[in-house]
């Protein structure tokens, strides 16, 4: 493992091409209810591989699903139901692994040992271990390590606090088809909305409506068929190379993201760094031009969240202050997400103001510093993006691993330059 990469301006081409890994949040998805479907086999085409989904991949496997890897494609034989016979399962650092498994384990039968990185085990679950307890399931343990003795979920009306990660509801609303009654979700605020979304889209591939109304969704028993499903690219990812074209100026093409047929919440960058004086060159493929100077904006992204720490690095080079609004849950991910983005920032000399769900950062010009990626994939891909405009250091930069491996051989494509040590 490097530990250090330097990044720093480069020439980048007045326009350019990256094709972007695929989408881990519909990899997990789909890996999950290709692994429950059944009888028959599911083609997941073009995939993430990364850590995150090879740890679901992994967990399916060892519940019994055939997982068989192609060269562009994961094929998934199903066990046909909700998991039995118990085992031990190991979530790594994905989120989207145990928030997903453990419902789906205790909408089942059998003693599952549940475990993970230290990293996840520091980030909440209460939201859903007490939707999932209020179903009859018994659980030891209120954090990973979780015992889990499964003998199937009752259904009914179930109220869930979805206030801090959209992840509980669509965990809990994927295990409901094998609950013995209707399964009615209810909740009240509910953060980064586009991702329940996305779990609606693939239940609805894999056989299964949810009937969805203000505050509530409804399931009814039954089971997931085989799917063939298409993984689009990350648009997560493909923040980071969307705002260097912005930065720099220059043009960016994103081969297989369409801007009016995805899904992903993440997408609404585009619309900010539109409002910074971007300029969408095609909307299939997604090609987007940076401006001659940029503009601060005051936004909202509680709904898409994961890629606040993009913005927040564009931010400095803009002609005046910039808020971002809606982020408190961004606090609990695999790093402070808010606070880590401040510090980093004002290594960098950079004014920020900093709140319970905001940041404010005021315009300036970067100085070269050495910045921490704090154990967090998403800080060490944003934080690239200063290295064009200003040398940057970044520490323990594979940690880019969880979720693009190949994140630094594509970077260059950028224009910047990159210097491991």
């Amino acid at each position: 493992m490097s530990a250090t990469i330097r990044v720093s301006p480069g020439r980048p081409p007045a326009r350019w091409t990256v094709r972007v890994p695929g989408s881990k949040s519909l990899t997990n998805r789909a890996l999950l209810l290709a692994g429950v479907a059944g009888p028959g086999r599911s083609r997941l085409a073009d995939p993430l591989i990364a850590e995150d989904t090879e740890v679901m991949a992994g967990a399916i496997a060892a519940l019994g699903a055939g997982v068989v890897a192609q060269p562009d494609a994961w094929e998934v034989d199903g066990i046909g139901g909700a998991p039995s016979g118990g085992g031990e399962l190991w979530c790594g650092m994905a989120g989207t692994a145990g928030r997903f498994l453990v419902p789906m384990l205790a909408a089942g039968r059998g003693r599952f040992v549940v475990d993970a990185h230290p990293q996840l085990r520091r980030r909440p679950l209460g939201p859903v271990l007490d939707a999932l307890r209020s179903q009859g399931a018994a659980i030891e343990g209120d954090a990973f390590p979780l015992t889990i003795s499964a003998s199937g979920l009752s259904g009914g009306e179930v109220p869930v606090d979805a206030s801090i990660s959209s992840q509980f509801l669509s965990g809990l609303l994927m295990a409901a088809p094998f609950a013995r009654s209707p399964t009615r979700l209810v909740f009240d605020r509910l953060v980064s909305r586009p991702y329940l979304d996305l779990t609606l889209r693939m239940m609805r591939s894999f056989g299964v409506e949810v009937d969805r109304v203000p505050g509530a969704l409804s399931v009814a028993p039954g089971r997931y068929r085989p799917a063939r499903v298409a993984i689009e690219p990350d648009v997560s990812t493909a923040s980071y190379f969307l705002a260097s074209a912005a930065l720099t100026g220059t043009a960016v093409s994103l081969p297989g993201l369409d801007l009016d047929a995805t899904a992903q919440g993440d997408i609404e960058l585009v619309t900010h760094l539109e409002a910074m004086g971007a300029r969408v060159v095609s909307r299939a493929p997604l090609e987007l031009a940076g401006p001659p100077r940029l503009r601060g904006v005051h936004v909202d992204m509680g709904n898409s969240s994961d890629v606040f720490m993009t913005l927040a690095c564009v931010a400095p080079f803009a002609d005046g202050p910039t808020t971002i609004e809606g982020i408190a849950h961004a606090r609990v991910k695999e790093s402070d997400r808010v606070a880590a983005t401040a510090d980093n920032l004002r290594r960098l000399g950079i004014q920020v103001d900093e709140g319970p769900d905001h940041l404010r950062i005021r315009p300036g010009t970067p100085r070269p510093a050495r910045l921490a990626t704090h154990d967090d994939h998403r800080i060490a891909m944003a934080f690239a993006l200063v290295g064009a405009r200003v040398p940057v250091e970044l520490e323990d930069p594979e940690v880019v691993a969880k979720t693009c491996p190949g994140f630094w051989d594509l970077w260059p494509a950028t224009g910047a330059r990159l210097e491991r040590s």
